[in-house]
């Protein structure tokens, strides 16, 4: 027998859930990946309509903050190459993240106009290379010694540059964290290798250090390098074809897209970094170099620990700068006042966002407070302060009390004005006594000797010049005489 159910049993309305279903951010692209995975400070903040997600940005931010991941070409110096870039995009700067020679291919990445201010970072960055090696002579062991051999060469290793280098040619330590053989052919007497180094290593080295550990010498046939800090073969890599395809696309056809496809926001090479999320009203102080504080904090990420270099963004996921973290994760969560962050690089634009320093409560009365007299007009304390503010009110960007102050100049009153000598005029001789002071040094005012602490040799001989100059002279003029009395 069927159930009937009447319309008045049944109930319409929408019964509020106590838990809110996870957004999925896993997508998000660049900063924002993983943001439902940040730890959470407060939820509480002013949006702000400044600004836009770094791959919504109009063409010409877009291209004015873009890296390029190069293919870098045989035969051309990375400068060559980066000037060309230049030329073909018609912008005003360009940088790149660490010098290939010019037999030496793969991945260059090409830093445009705003972006060059992360080339510093990018260029210490860890690198990754193919080699093919050509040894001088048939290994007895073959590929097995040669495994052996370039497993040997891992770690700190000590490296001279080559003859050829730019750089000056000092013994310094350069680390392998990792290497692999790819082929090994002992009859063509040639190898493939895959090596993972940190920035400033030389491959070329490398392979006549393995020559000299296999007895049979070898040196670097080819090279070309797969990955450069957050950017690799797979992530987007371009040829300089492509850039002057793109460009004359967006000249001819006014068809963005390919421009677009060809370079990546400059965000692409922080994703590696640690992020801190700063508040919307925060943002214009950090750009003009100010420490981020806890107010300015929403977000962070797990495992910060204290000087460790982390990537300033907003909600949008717009890099704002590079910052030296001076609280670890736990302090982050438990602190309720302090220095986030100092600024170590900044990326952003000035004035990009609205200026919203000095609103807060603490600020106001401050600013009444000058006006008031209360305090002098640099805002610190005088006769008038209330011993309240003295006690309560901490100013965090006070030097701390191990520093020493700047001296402050004294004020002098007309009394001391009048008291004070009068100035000697300028032909009249100065007292020996008083001594001359001259920044902050005091200088004995009698007058060096000039020929002080010489021998009687050279006091002779210096005598002996004198008087042969004394003669020429004087013959000089006694021949002058007697032409002007001849005539």
């Amino acid at each position: 027998m069927a159930l009937v159910v009447s319309g008045k049993d049944v109930d319409y309305t929408i019964k509020p859930e106590s838990t809110t279903p996870a957004v999925d951010t896993s997508s998000w692209p660049l900063l924002l990946k993983n943001y439902n995975n940040l730890l959470v400070r407060t939820g509480h903040f002013t949006p702000i309509p400044n600004g836009c997600t770094p791959l919504k940005r109009d063409l010409k931010s877009y291209i004015s903050s873009g890296v390029i991941n190069l293919d870098k070409p045989s035969n051309p110096s990375s400068h060559e190459v980066v000037a060309w870039v230049k030329r073909m995009l018609r912008v005003e700067k360009t940088g790149h993240s660490g010098t290939l020679d010019p037999k030496v291919t793969g991945c260059l990445i090409v830093c445009i106009d705003r972006a060059t201010r992360l080339v510093k970072s990018q260029q210490g960055a860890g690198k990754e290379y193919v080699c093919v090696i050509r040894l001088h002579d048939k290994l007895p062991g073959g590929e097995a010694q040669f495994a052996r051999a370039l497993e040997t060469l891992t770690g700190a290793l000590f490296q001279r540059p080559p003859l050829i280098s730019a750089v000056k040619r000092q013994l310094r330590i350069r680390t392998i964290h990792e290497s692999k053989l790819y082929e090994f052919d002992n009859d063509r007497h040639l190898g493939v290798f895959w090596v993972s180094c940190e920035a400033g290593t030389y491959i070329r080295t490398l392979c006549v250090h393995l020559g000299l550990l296999l007895g049979v010498g070898a040196h670097m046939q080819e090279l070309r390098r797969v990955r450069s800090g957050a950017m690799d073969e797979e992530k987007n890599m371009v040829t300089l074809h492509d850039v002057l395809d793109a460009q004359w696309m967006q000249d001819n056809t006014r068809d963005e897209t390919y421009l677009r496809k060809v370079i990546a926001p400059l965000e692409t090479l922080l994703t590696t970094y640690k992020r801190i999320v700063v508040k919307d009203s925060a943002v214009n102080a950090v750009c003009y170099g100010a420490k981020l504080m806890i107010p300015g904090l929403l977000r962070y990420e797990a495992g910060i620990e204290i000087h460790e270099e982390v990537v300033l963004m907003t909600t949008k996921g717009e890099a704002i700068a590079l910052g030296i973290a001076q609280m670890s994760t736990v302090e982050l969560s438990t602190c309720d006042h302090g220095v986030v962050a100092k600024v170590k690089r900044c990326i952003m634009e000035r004035d990009l966002y609205p200026r919203r320093w000095g609103l807060g409560p603490v600020a106001l009365e401050k600013k009444k407070m000058k006006a008031d007299g209360k305090l002098d007009k640099y805002g610190r304390p005088n006769e008038a302060t209330p011993a309240k503010w003295n006690t309560e009110y901490k100013d965090f960007n006070a030097p701390l009390d191990g520093s020493i102050a700047a001296p402050v100049a004294e004020t002098t009153s007309a009394e001391d004005v009048a008291a004070a000598p009068a100035i000697a005029p300028s032909g009249a001789s100065p007292d020996p006594d008083v001594s001359m002071i001259s920044n902050g040094v005091e200088e004995s005012g009698k007058k060096r000797k000039r020929h002080e602490g010489e021998t009687a040799e050279e006091k002779a001989e210096r005598k002996r010049k004198k008087k042969e100059k004394k003669e020429k002279k004087a013959k000089k003029e006694g021949k002058k005489v007697e032409e002007s009395d001849s005539d």
